[in-house]
């Protein structure tokens, strides 16, 4: 039985950051990999899988990962968009349009869980295993309080939610899973650029630091049937 750990989006920044710290620390007998690219070409030791991110392609996976005997000890779900080619975070509510919250619903919130529910039968095989879903601390409904960027907002409080039943549901049927609702911090990574100007120089993380952070944070969480949404400080966030 190889113990593997398991990143998901492989080819964002934050992603390859912990693929380095992961590689650098040697944690596991196995880094698998998952993404919509092939496998960069400095990566030969890790075990690359592509994918579309649709349900069909991700069921496909799991089944090809169970056929492999593979058990995960580590899942880190690093799906996130905030702005790219055909989305902006919104300023007010002339800018949403519906075609806009539905691409970012899919990618921040529907896509995680359809990781997590095809992930069930082969998660529920390990002896323990932790897995961590990049939120935001902006998705925190009692937080908000300047408003704006609305499918972003959204989308990452339809996550929580979305996590939390997930979590219930684990508890039963795999009660060896931990899941963490994870607020990075503003961190130096396209996603964020953009927006971070404004940022003191002392709050802006670079992807290595927060890493490390998260290792850390999850090291020390256990199995308790809940879902924890924290930030890098291991601060628990408000709903």
């Amino acid at each position: 039985m190889v113990n593997s750990f398991l990143i998901i989006g492989g080819y964002s920044h934050i992603a390859r950051a912990i693929i380095d710290e992961l590689v650098l620390t040697k944690q596991a007998e196995q880094i698998v990999a998952v993404s919509r690219g092939s496998r960069p070409a400095d990566l030969n030791n890790i075990h690359w899988y592509q994918s579309d991110y649709s349900e069909s392609s991700i069921a496909a996976l799991i089944s090809q990962f169970r056929d492999e005997g593979r058990h995960f000890s580590l899942v880190i779900i690093c799906h996130g968009v905030l702005h790219d080619d055909t989305v902006q975070p919104e300023k007010r509510l002339e800018d949403l349009n519906a075609d806009s919250l539905r691409h970012v619903f899919q990618i921040n919130a529907i896509t995680p869980l359809l990781w997590l529910k095809h992930l069930v039968p082969l998660l529920r095989q390990s002896a323990l295993c932790k897995v961590a879903v990049f939120s935001a601390r902006v998705g925190s409904i009692g937080d908000n309080h300047l408003g704006g960027w609305y499918s972003y907002r959204a989308s990452k409080a339809a996550l929580n939610m979305l996590l939390k039943s997930a979590a219930i549901e684990y508890a039963r049927r795999a009660p060896n899973v931990k899941i963490l609702a994870f607020h990075p911090g503003t961190t130096d990574t396209p996603l964020s650029r953009p927006f971070s100007k404004q940022v003191p120089e002392h709050k802006l993380f670079q992807p290595a630091f927060m890493v490390k952070q998260l290792l850390q944070i999850l090291e020390r969480l256990e199995p308790d049937g809940e879902l924890s949404f924290l930030d890098w400080q291991g601060q628990r966030i408000d709903w």
